[in-house]
C-alpha cells in the first residue's frame, strides 16, 4: 500500500474517532447540568457526615499492668528458658533448692534491699533477668560475703579482675563490696564475656565462674577432637559444671515458687535505696542517728566503706528513699565537726565470716551536772568500767573532763563469742528475773545462719535494733553462723 493512501485512511479515521468523543462529551454536559441541584441538596449532607465520622480501631491490647511485685518483673524479663529442655543437671540443683527453701527465702530477704536496682540496670541493658539471680549463687546476696579465694561483695569480684574493672581497694574501701560500682563491674564483666562467647550466655557465664581462660580452652580441646562445644558438652571443672545449671535451676524456682514449697515475701517494685552526694568525711553512725536511719541498714546499704567511716570512697551515700530528703536537708544545716565521731580508726578484718569489729574508743567530755552514774547509764556501760578505762579512783569529776570509753567490744576469733551468754541465758534466771522479764517476754535462742546480720534478725523477729544489741551485749556488728542469740518477744 502507496503512503499516499495509508495517510488518507488515517486522516478519516482521526476525523470519526474526534466526531465520536464531541458528541459523547455534550451528551455527558447536558446530564450534569440537570442534575447539579438535586446533587448538591442530596449528597453534600452525606460527604460531611462522612468526614466527620471518627476512625474504629479493631483488636485494641489492652495496656499491660506494671507489676507490683520485683519477682514478678523479674520473671517477665527472663531470656534463658526457652533454650533450656529437660536437663539432669538442672533437676539435680532443682531439688537441692526445693529440698532447702530457707536458702532462697533467706537470700531473697537480704537482697531485697538491691534487687530492684540490679533489675532495673539489667533491663537498661536488655540483658537476661536471670542474672539478677547471681548474687544468690555467688554470695547469698551478702554484701559482706567472702570466699577462701578472696572472693568478696555481692558479685564476688577477686581482687585482681576487681581492679581490672575500676574497683578501689584500700584500707578504708573496697569498691568490690560497693552495691552501685561492683553491680556496674559484673554486668560490664558480662556483657564482655557475651561478646567474647558469641553470643552464648550460658557460656558467658561459665567463664564468670571459671576465667575465660579455661572455657576457651576447653573450646579449643573438643573443636580439636570434632566435638560439640556447647556448655553442656565442655570438660570444665565441677564447680562450673555445677554453676550454670544452678542458676537456671534457681530461675524455675523463681517462676514457680509454690510447686517447690518456696515463700518469697513480696519485694516493692520501687527504688529501696536513693543516692545522696556528700563532700566532707561522714561517720555513718552519725549519718544515721541524724536521719533517724537503723545504723545496721546504713552500714548494709554501704558496705564498701570497712572503717563505717567515707573515706577513700565515692561522695556519696546509699540511703533509703524515705530518709533521703530527710538527711540532705539536715546535712545542709549542720557543721563538719558534727558528722565526725571522736574515735580512733583501726583495722577492720575482712570478710562476712572473719570480719571483726575492732575495739573502738570515744571521748565525752563532762558537762556541769554529771556525775558517773549518769554517764555510765547514758552510754549503756558498767560506772566500774569507766573508771577503769579512765584511770580514775574516786567518783569526782571536773567539768570540761574528757573521759574514754569503749564504744563495741571485739568478737573473739575463737568463734565462741556467745557460748558464755548461751549458757547464762537458760542457766542464771534467778526468781526476780524470771518474775520481771518472763512475765513479760518470751526469749527465744537463735542460731546465726550464713550471712545473718543484727539488722536481718532484727527484721525477721520484727524487734528493735537498740532491743537486741542490749539482750546481747557482748556480740559485735558481724555476727559468725553458729552463733546462738537471745531474742525476747512479747507473748
Amino acid at each position: 500500500m502507496s503512503s499516499s493512501i495509508r495517510k488518507a485512511i488515517n486522516s478519516d479515521a482521526l476525523t470519526r474517532l474526534a466526531q465520536a468523543i464531541a458528541v459523547a462529551v455534550s451528551a455527558t454536559l447536558a446530564g450534569c447540568s440537570s442534575h447539579v441541584p438535586q446533587t448538591e441538596i442530596t449528597h453534600t449532607p452525606n460527604v460531611a457526615a462522612r468526614a466527620k465520622q471518627k476512625p474504629i480501631w479493631i483488636n485494641e491490647k489492652p495496656t499491660p499492668q506494671i507489676p507490683q511485685d520485683v519477682w514478678e518483673r523479674m520473671r517477665q524479663g527472663f531470656q534463658l528458658q526457652d533454650s533450656v529442655s529437660v536437663n539432669p543437671r538442672i533437676e539435680q540443683q532443682r531439688l537441692w533448692f526445693a529440698s532447702n527453701p530457707s536458702f532462697l527465702e533467706n537470700a531473697g530477704e537480704r537482697g531485697s534491699l538491691y534487687i530492684h536496682y540490679i533489675v532495673e540496670r539489667l533491663e537498661e541493658r536488655n540483658m537476661p533477668l536471670e542474672l539478677a539471680l547471681l548474687p544468690v549463687i555467688e554470695s547469698a546476696y551478702n554484701p559482706m560475703a567472702y570466699s577462701r579465694a578472696d572472693a568478696v561483695g555481692l558479685w564476688q569480684f577477686i581482687p585482681s579482675t576487681g581492679r581490672y574493672f575500676n574497683l578501689r581497694q584500700t584500707r578504708f574501701y573496697d569498691g568490690r563490696r560497693d552495691i552501685t560500682a561492683s553491680t556496674t563491674a559484673a554486668m560490664d564483666y558480662l556483657t564482655r564475656l557475651h561478646d567474647m562467647f558469641n553470643g552464648d550466655w550460658l557460656l558467658a557465664l561459665a567463664a564468670y565462674n571459671a576465667g575465660e581462660g579455661t572455657v576457651s580452652r576447653a573450646i579449643e580441646r573438643n573443636e580439636k577432637l570434632g566435638l560439640p562445644t556447647d556448655y553442656w558438652n565442655l570438660p570444665l571443672p565441677a564447680e562450673t559444671q555445677a554453676y550454670v545449671p544452678k542458676l537456671l535451676a534457681l530461675s524455675q524456682v523463681v517462676l514457680a515458687p509454690e510447686a517447690y514449697g518456696v515463700n518469697l515475701n513480696p519485694i516493692a517494685n520501687e527504688p529501696y535505696f536513693q543516692v545522696v552526694e556528700i563532700n566532707q568525711r561522714m561517720d555513718l553512725s552519725k549519718v544515721a542517728a541524724v536521719a533517724n536511719i537503723d545504723e545496721d541498714e546504713l552500714f548494709q546499704l554501704n558496705p564498701a566503706f570497712k572503717q563505717r567511716t567515707t573515706i577513700d570512697g565515692p561522695q556519696h551515700l546509699l540511703v533509703p528513699t524515705s530518709k533521703a530528703q530527710l538527711l540532705t536537708a539536715s546535712l545542709s544545716t549542720m557543721r563538719p565537726d558534727e558528722l565526725i565521731s571522736q574515735r580512733s580508726l583501726k583495722p577492720v578484718f575482712e570478710g562476712a565470716d572473719s570480719a571483726e569489729i575492732a575495739q573502738l574508743k570515744r571521748a565525752y567530755r563532762v558537762k556541769r551536772g554529771d556525775n558517773l552514774g549518769t554517764i555510765a547509764k547514758a552510754n549503756k556501760v558498767d560506772v566500774r568500767d569507766l573508771q577503769r578505762w579512765n584511770k580514775l579512783t574516786g567518783k569526782n569529776l571536773k567539768v570540761g573532763q574528757t573521759l574514754v570509753m569503749q564504744d563495741k567490744t571485739p568478737a573473739k576469733r575463737s568463734g565462741r563469742v556467745n557460748t558464755v551468754i548461751a549458757a547464762n541465758s537458760k542457766t542464771k534466771t534467778s526468781s526476780k528475773t524470771s518474775s520481771t522479764t518472763a512475765s513479760k517476754s518470751q526469749q527465744t535462742q537463735y542460731k546465726v545462719k550464713q550471712g545473718d546480720s543484727l539488722y536481718m534478725v532484727a527484721k525477721r523477729f520484727n524487734v528493735e535494733m537498740q532491743h537486741l544489741k542490749r539482750w546481747n551485749p557482748r556480740v559485735g556488728q558481724a555476727l559468725k553462723p553458729g552463733q546462738m542469740l537471745t531474742v525476747s518477744s512479747p507473748r
